[in-house]
């Protein structure tokens, strides 16, 4: 057996190529386990071929996915959603034919399936949305993901590196034009105004925090449990003279209402801003999220929530769950009505950006694959195996309609002063007609 250490995202030492020799032939039954595994999965039309070199049918067209060892088979059949990533990553598992056409028509299958074969899987998933995201393991959880080296988000993000869905406007093309307008765009629908005070909950490398302040001349406050991304926040803000009206606070967001007596200024905030956190709150905490949104906003205060959503309350696929986002989870509209309505918060707008998030990720996963020497020498191939099969299942999520994008807007139940129509927000600089 040829040992390797485990790459970085945990991926066990078991799942190592085997150099010992030549397998024997598949069986019979193990074609027919094959084929049940394809029947419990909808039967996606998709080819097999397994170690033999023969495809499960003969007459098989379109994308292919090739089996190389028995032990992958079996796994397969243990646990297929887990067990595909991790052989995948580490090429126990080949697609031949395209990964993003053996993607779409997997996911088309998947979630087709039977009700009751989805019923079940509900089941099994309902432990992960209960459990949650619990304060002692969200600090692990954000390491795991975000820490693995601001120099590797460096080589795919944008220069301001805002790893969010980006928004498209007309005539916008660049990964980094459309980040901008995203920016104006959360921005526009809050309304902010010159001398107000934002929280932002969950704030990334910290550009929004930055744009706000520097275009809309507010003062924020922003939460931020890695470490990486709180120090780079800093420095930023430091080096373009912003650091008198963005504070990064390192801290769970669960501890803003405790801050309130430290806020810079005022007793409570005028908005409150997320983009990109609540996948990592989890369904059981969206009450207490509620309860702090409720604690810090002044009495005519609004908000704007932006997150990885679904429509159906479905667990996160199991390989993302375990060795991407772990304690992840993207809820429904409906599941997000727990932080609004036991703290008669209003929601005034909802947008769906689900077309915006593929784009996106398809410049994500370009960039990424215009680095992949760098990559593969800073970390090895199964890394950059799992992060290519994670960014081009994420465009074939987005693009089919099973994950979707929201923002929403809300604000306290008298805000009475913000515009009653949506005008402002499209309203281009040099647009005067409007």
């Amino acid at each position: 057996m040829k040992t390797k250490k485990p790459h970085l995202l945990g991926v066990p030492l078991e799942y190592q190529l085997d150099q010992a020799g030549e397998q024997s032939p598949p069986t019979a039954l193990e074609k027919e386990l094959m084929r049940l595994i394809l029947k419990g999965l909808g039967d996606p039309a998709i080819g097999v071929t397994l170690w033999d070199g023969e495809p499960l049918s003969p007459t098989q067209k379109g994308p292919t996915m090739v089996v190389r060892e028995r032990a992958a088979l079996w796994r397969l059949l243990t646990h297929p959603t887990l067990h595909f990533g991790d052989d995948y990553s580490t090429g126990r598992i080949e697609i031949e034919g395209g990964l993003l056409a053996f993607l779409g028509r997997a996911y088309d299958a998947f979630y087709s399936r039977p009700k009751s074969v989805v019923a079940l899987q509900r089941i099994a998933d309902a432990y992960r949305r209960v459990r949650g995201n619990p304060l002692d393991q969200a600090r692990d959880n954000i390491h795991h993901h975000y820490d693995i080296g601001n120099d590797f988000y460096r080589l795919w993000l944008d220069e301001d590196m805002v790893y969010t869905c980006a928004y498209f406007a007309p005539g916008v093309e660049t990964l980094e034009a459309a980040q901008e307008a995203k920016m104006e765009h959360v921005c526009r629908k809050l309304r902010l105004t010159r001398g107000e005070t934002v929280v932002e909950a969950g704030c990334g490398w910290g550009s929004l925090a930055r744009y706000m302040a520097r275009h809309y001349g507010v003062k924020v406050r922003a939460f931020n449990i890695s470490h990486e991304q709180i120090a780079y926040a800093r420095d930023r803000a430091k080096a373009e003279g912003l650091d008198g009206l963005v504070e990064y606070v390192e801290d769970d967001y669960r501890n803003i209402s405790r801050n309130i007596s430290r806020n810079i200024g005022r007793d409570r905030y005028d908005v409150f801003v997320s983009v990109g956190m609540l996948e990592h709150v989890g369904v059981k905490h969206y009450r207490e999220l509620g309860a702090i949104i409720n604690n810090t906003l002044k009495p005519d205060g609004r908000g704007l929530i932006h997150t990885i959503g679904q429509n159906q309350p479905i667990g996160t696929n199991a390989w993302v769950y375990q060795r991407i986002f772990p304690g992840g989870y993207t809820p429904t509209l409906r599941e997000m009505m727990d932080i609004f309505e036991p703290y008669d918060l209003s929601v005034l707008d909802v947008e769906n950006l689900r077309l915006h998030y593929a784009r996106t990720l398809e410049h994500w996963q370009q960039r990424f694959e215009n680095q992949l020497d760098t990559v593969r020498a800073m970390y090895d191939e199964s890394f950059v195996r799992a992060w290519r099969l994670y960014l081009v299942g994420s465009i074939v999520n987005f693009t089919g309609g099973y994950l979707q994008l929201f923002q929403v807007l809300f604000s306290r139940p008298r805000a009475n002063t913000l515009p009653v129509t949506r005008d402002d927000i499209y309203r281009r600089d040099d647009d005067e007609s409007v």
